[in-house]
C-alpha cells in the first residue's frame, strides 16, 4: 500500500453519497448491469440494489469487474422489497419510465435522498414498481427511437444527480456513517486481511496513517491466541 494509493482510497470514500442509489428492476443483461455499476462508482454511489436479475448478478467480460470491488450490490427477490425498504429510510424513488405522469428528469431534486429505478431492457419498469415509485422521469428523445439503452439512460440521469450534488457541495466532505467509513476503508485498503478476518469472525485490526496495520506482529500474536482459545473451548464442549 503506497501513501498515494491510500490517499486516493480516502479521497474516493470522502465523496461517497450514502443517500443516492440505483434499483434495477429485472435488468438481466450482464453487460448492462456492469455498466450501471461502473457509472454508480463514477458518481459516488456505494450501494446498488438489483431485483430479480436473471441468473443472478454477473459481470460482462472486463466491463466493470474493477468497479464491483468499490460498489456493493444487493440482490433482492422482487422489486417491491428494495423500493419499500428505501422509502422507509426516507428515500424518494424516481422511476425512469414512459408514462403520462413522467416529467423531464432534469426537473427533480437529486440532492434529497433518492433512488433511480431502472427497468428491464425489453419491458422497462414493471407495473408494480411504477405504482410504488414516488416520481416518474423521462429523458427527452429527439429521434425515432423511444428510449436510450438502460445503462445509457442511467448514466444520463446520474450525471444530472452528480451535477446537482456538486453545486450543493455534497462531495466536499465525508457523508458516510463513521463506523461504515472505517469498515470500508479497511476493506479497500487491506482486502486480503479483511477476508481473513471475515472468514474467522475476527475484528479488523487498527490501520495506521499510511494504510498499514498498526503493530502487525502484535496483531498476529493476538490472532493466534484467539484461535487457540477458541480451539480449547471447542474441545471442552
Amino acid at each position: 500500500m503506497t501513501p498515494e494509493r491510500f490517499a486516493k482510497i480516502k479521497e474516493v470514500l470522502n465523496r461517497r453519497q450514502p443517500d443516492l442509489t440505483v434499483i434495477t428492476d429485472n435488468v438481466h443483461k450482464s453487460r448492462n448491469l456492469s455498466a450501471i455499476v461502473r457509472t454508480c462508482d463514477a458518481v459516488g454511489i456505494s450501494h446498488v440494489h438489483s431485483a430479480d436479475p436473471d441468473d443472478g448478478f454477473g459481470t460482462y467480460h472486463g466491463t466493470a469487474k474493477g468497479s464491483h470491488r468499490w460498489v456493493n450490490v444487493s440482490i433482492h427477490e422482487g422489486v417491491e422489497k428494495p423500493i419499500q425498504m428505501l422509502q422507509e429510510q426516507g428515500f424518494k424513488v424516481y422511476a425512469a419510465t414512459l408514462t403520462d405522469r413522467a416529467v423531464d428528469y432534469r426537473t427533480l431534486d437529486y440532492t434529497q435522498p433518492c433512488a433511480i429505478l431502472l427497468g428491464a431492457e425489453k419491458f422497462g419498469v414493471s407495473d408494480t414498481a411504477a405504482d410504488l415509485a414516488d416520481e416518474h422521469i423521462i429523458v427527452p428523445m429527439m429521434g425515432m427511437v423511444e428510449s436510450f439503452n438502460v445503462s445509457v439512460a442511467g448514466a444520463i440521469i446520474l450525471a444530472e444527480a452528480q451535477r446537482q450534488r456538486s453545486l450543493a457541495n455534497m462531495y466536499s466532505e465525508s457523508r458516510m456513517d463513521p463506523q461504515e467509513y472505517q469498515k470500508t476503508l479497511f476493506e479497500w485498503a487491506q482486502p486480503q486481511i479483511a477476508r481473513f478476518c471475515q472468514e474467522r469472525r475476527l475484528a479488523y485490526p487498527e490501520l495506521a496513517e499510511d494504510g498499514e496495520i498498526v503493530e502487525p506482529s502484535k496483531w498476529y500474536q493476538e490472532v493466534r491466541e484467539i484461535r487457540a482459545e477458541r480451539k480449547r473451548h471447542k474441545m471442552q464442549l
